[in-house]
């Protein structure tokens, strides 16, 4: 098995070398292609406007000045395009990707871009935050991913699904199991914006997110993570709303 791994968190992230030990775990040809710099919220984005500078830092390591998405494209097609990769691994990203969280996340989307090239991808966080004393527990990723990775590649998954997967913030001998979940959606999430002044007195800005513990229904990805379990959900590259397709399927029809 041919693993290519990539992030959203930059080269030098603990994530990503956590992932490295994990995918070690699975197999001897491990390459790694990510973001020179973070990427964090470049969700599915594509550099078009300059050109990508490739840099080998490493047998098998490359740093790409670009996305999560740039990163994936390149190592499958240019880095590995003689023998292509049979499992993409983006991760494993300091913090959680749940609910709302997947439409940003560069994380989930080099799982996308993997699945678009008709690869296995799995995107794999760590959620933080949770710990009282702060502890960042990458021990958990580290005891659990391989075999959760093993499971889900021996799984009949249905063609063009990638699987968004979140650890809880907790020691690995205190995670409540596995489920299987569905993406949630959080009922809090202040976002604002932050503005301040340069040394010149210019204003700038940045966005300020305050997220507070909701109240997620049972088989959601939020409830998984508040529960101590760790979170798989299954994502799907077709955004169709088939429910609204239905409702609506008399409002437009095709005049011959």
């Amino acid at each position: 098995m041919r693993i290519l791994l990539t992030n959203d968190d930059g080269i030098n992230a603990a994530g990503l070398k956590i992932l490295q030990e994990v995918a070690g775990q699975l197999s001897q040809d491990v390459w790694v292609v990510a973001p020179e710099i973070n990427q964090s919220g470049a969700a599915h984005s594509l550099t078009l406007q300059e050109p990508l500078r490739c840099t080998q830092v490493a047998p098998r390591i490359f740093s790409v000045r670009g996305t999560p998405t740039d990163c994936v494209i390149m190592g499958v097609r240019h880095i590995l395009k003689d023998e292509p990769p049979t499992l993409v691994l983006s991760g494993i990203n300091h913090g959680s990707n749940l609910a709302e969280d997947v439409t940003y996340s560069g994380t989930v989307a080099g799982a996308m871009e993997g699945t678009f090239l008709g690869i296995p991808s799995i995107a794999l966080s760590l959620t933080q935050g949770f710990d009282k004393d702060g502890i960042v527990n990458w021990e958990t990723p580290l005891a659990h991913a391989a075999p959760l990775i093993k499971t889900i590649l021996a799984a009949d998954r249905p063609e063009g699904t990638l699987f968004n997967v979140n650890f809880p913030d907790l020691p690995p001998d205190k995670v409540n199991g596995t489920v299987l979940t569905r993406q949630g959606k959080r009922d809090q999430n202040l976002m604002h914006i932050d503005e301040r002044s340069d040394t010149w007195g210019n204003p700038y800005y940045w966005f300020g997110f305050e997220r507070r513990l909701s109240n997620p229904p049972q088989g959601t990805d939020l409830w998984a993570i508040y529960k101590g379990h760790i979170s798989v959900t299954p994502l799907t590259l077709d955004l169709t709303h088939q429910l609204a397709m239905k409702k609506m399927s008399c409002l437009f029809k095709v005049c011959k």
